[in-house]
């Protein structure tokens, strides 16, 4: 608890019952803060209830072990709740029966909305609430989801109801580029925590010291001369577009950007989803090809057309895979060609080597955009004879999850187990060691390719916390990504000035700005609420179809679908299986209560092939394809659309019944 001398003030409104957000650095003491205010609490409140929210999975075994653990195991109860651990199941029993818990948030929301009593939970069980990096406090995120449970108690006077303790090193600005809006984020953050914001005034040298900042290095390069990989690319998009003789009143944007991206979702739901399938792929590859090598750009689309050739279903499918084959050997010969090599590699392969030598310790983090591109990153890396030879030991640190792409959280934790003793020297990662992995001090930090916001810029600085540490931007001269990068050096500090402002309002003008935010947010979200149910009711199910997103043949109806545990949605219909595949099993890191997984399914309709999702066997009974709604398109009465996710889609759901598939599947067998 020694650097608590330092932040005394930080936590001495905690101390006294207040609501707070303790707005410090990366590494500036949060945690250690909120170890000192829980104990105290414990110590001094009669029936003490104290429960830790974190936003990921990771963080609640590190923040049990690192700091909670350590300093009140020995006298508390605690225990440490995951979606991989068995105490989820009853989450209410472990509540009533420890001192602290730590979860994430997730566990903590369903327990509020389950009403069986092991599992369910009142927040008047809680007595303090600590929520980890709470300025993902907004919207419709998990965390504002708990905290508007709590704001309509609090504003309906329905005590009593637990002490917030808010955590984070920036709310930011929100998007704000005005001093105004940005105390107005503040505010709003303030509001949905219910609390105010505090920071250390009185020991700012000390903390300078214990957090510098690390030197910040923009590593710029001018644009490529010529990038006839590239240039090729976009004339075969060309060929594609007049292949589908688009309407005048169609004018895609620029090749190789986000935006372009977004006009291939036009694409789709004007009915060209095959070819804007294909032009997805060409615009992912000159985004490779404008951050990575050139080579990483023509596999990502190899790989695509060694699998698509083998599923060409009609004439569109033909010339489509016969445009890229009829290509394949000029664009391999442009990839191969290192006079036009993507100049920022080598400026990277600079930065590397002037914190990286044999005879140097040090300890880098190179940030990029998506796990693809750090699989990139991380084969160029181990295949550079010059950055071996430096002695860069390097692997990849990427968000759990399932897929070859994914890592489990056994794998995260032992690479970062490798990191902190010294057997790995520079992780590449995407934005998950940005926040609250407990990494050890760097003296290199990266950032390449990304255009991100000044929250995510700050945490990702404050990585580099050794003396004489530096932060690098790798970047095309006048580019996005360096423009985005000053434009976050401003936001970062209207951020601070924004929260100067709202601390010097009064108490009594604070606290009235704070009420008619939360009213304001309560009537909004109501009427948002109201506007989804409308939006869910615009078709009936049995008026949808789905359709196979590679090959488009219908496959199922709306009214087919249902919802398993407000979770999976299932396919009941039996006459589905004739429409699938099954494949492999799959294979979980995880146990479920009331389902384990099947195997695989894909389309079956010829050489089709589109993964669809896979089988769930439900309480050992039932077995119901679980399907994906991205790998479907939907027919609607006003035309087809796609969908990413399921909270999207135009008509509504019913429940899965177990007791009626039962008697309907099972008819001579005898149900309780």
């Amino acid at each position: 608890m020694e650097t608590l001398v330092l932040y005394s003030e930080v936590v001495q409104r905690a101390l006294c019952g207040e609501n707070i957000i303790i707005w410090l650095p990366t590494g500036g003491g949060k945690t250690r803060a909120a170890v000192y205010v829980a104990k105290k609490h414990l110590e001094t409140t009669e029936n003490a209830k104290v429960v830790v929210l974190v936003n990921k999975v990771h963080l609640v075994d590190q923040h049990f072990t690192k700091e909670f653990d350590p300093h009140l195991g020995r006298d508390y109860k605690l225990v440490p709740v995951s979606g991989e651990s068995d105490e989820k199941d009853f989450f209410g029993n472990v509540v009533r029966d420890s001192h602290l818990v730590i979860c994430t948030a997730q566990i903590l929301y369903n327990a509020l909305i389950n009403p069986e009593e092991s599992r369910h939970v009142e927040l008047s069980d809680i007595t303090l609430l600590i929520i980890d990096e709470c300025h993902h406090t907004h919207k419709e995120s998990v965390y504002n989801k708990i905290m508007r449970c709590y704001v309509e108690k609090r504003l309906g006077e329905q005590g009593p109801l637990p002490q917030i303790l808010g955590l984070t090193a920036s709310p930011g600005t929100g998007g704000a580029k005005t001093l105004e809006n940005a105390v107005e984020h503040v505010l709003q953050i303030c509001a949905n925590l219910d609390s105010s914001i505090v920071s250390t005034k009185n020991y700012v040298p000390e903390l300078k010291q214990k957090v510098p900042r690390p030197k910040k290095s923009f590593d710029i390069v001018d644009k490529r001369n010529e990038d006839p990989f590239g240039e090729h690319l976009k004339w075969m998009m060309e060929q594609i577009h007049e292949f589908m003789n688009l309407p005048p009143d169609f004018k895609p944007r620029q090749f190789g950007t986000q935006e372009y991206e977004a006009d291939v979702v036009v694409l789709e739901q004007r009915g060209e989803s095959r070819c804007a399938l294909h032009l997805r792929q060409y615009n992912d590859a000159l985004l490779i090809n404008d951050t990575l090598r050139m080579m990483d750009a023509y596999s990502s689309l190899e790989d695509y057309y060694s699998l698509k050739g083998l599923k060409a279903i009609d004439g569109t499918d033909y010339y489509l895979v016969g445009l890229f084959q009829e290509n394949q050997v000029e664009l391999r010969k442009l990839a191969l060609d290192s006079r036009f090599e993507n100049p920022k590699m080598a400026k990277l392969q600079t930065t590397l080597l002037n914190q990286f030598d044999a005879g140097v310790k040090s300890r880098g983090i190179l940030f990029s955009k998506t796990r693809k591109s750090v699989h990139c990153l991380h084969d160029w890396i181990s295949n550079n004879r010059v950055l071996q030879t430096a002695g860069i030991k390097a692997a990849i640190l990427t968000g759990a999850g399932n897929g070859i792409t994914y890592m489990t959280q056994h794998e995260q934790g032992e690479t970062i187990r490798n990191f902190r003793e010294g057997a790995l020297n520079l992780l590449i990662s995407t934005s998950v060691a940005e926040e609250g992995l407990d990494i050890p001090e760097c003296n290199l930090v990266v950032r390449y390719g990304l255009l991100t916001n000044e929250i995510a810029q700050q945490q990702a600085s404050g990585r580099a916390r050794a003396q004489d540490s530096v932060y690098s931007v790798v970047a095309e001269r006048g580019g996005r990504e360096e423009r985005r990068e000053h434009i976050n050096e401003y936001l970062e500090e209207l951020t601070g000035k924004a929260i100067a402002k709202v601390q010097e309002m009064s108490p009594r003008q604070f606290h009235i700005r704070i009420r008619e935010l939360q009213r304001e947010d309560i009537i909004r979200t109501k009427a948002a609420e109201s506007h989804k149910l409308q939006k869910r009711s615009r078709f009936p199910a049995s008026r949808i179809q789905f359709l196979c997103r590679n090959c488009f043949k219908p496959v199922a109806s709306g009214s087919d679908i249902k919802l398993v545990d407000n979770a999976h949605f299932v396919n009941i219909n039996p006459n589905f299986k004739r429409e699938y595949r099954a494949g492999g099993q799959v294979v979980l890191e995880r146990t479920f209560e009331d389902w384990e997984p099947g195997c695989t399914i894909s389309c079956n309709n010829g050489n089709c092939g589109q993964n669809w999702g896979f089988e769930l066997k439900y309480k050992k009974i039932a077995l119901l394809p679980n399907i994906a709604i991205k790998n479907f398109a939907l027919q609607t009465p006003d035309g087809r659309m796609t969908l990413k996710k399921w909270k999207d889609i135009p008509f509504t759901v019913e429940d899965f019944d177990f007791a009626e598939y039962c008697q309907d599947n099972f008819p001579d067998i005898i149900f309780d």
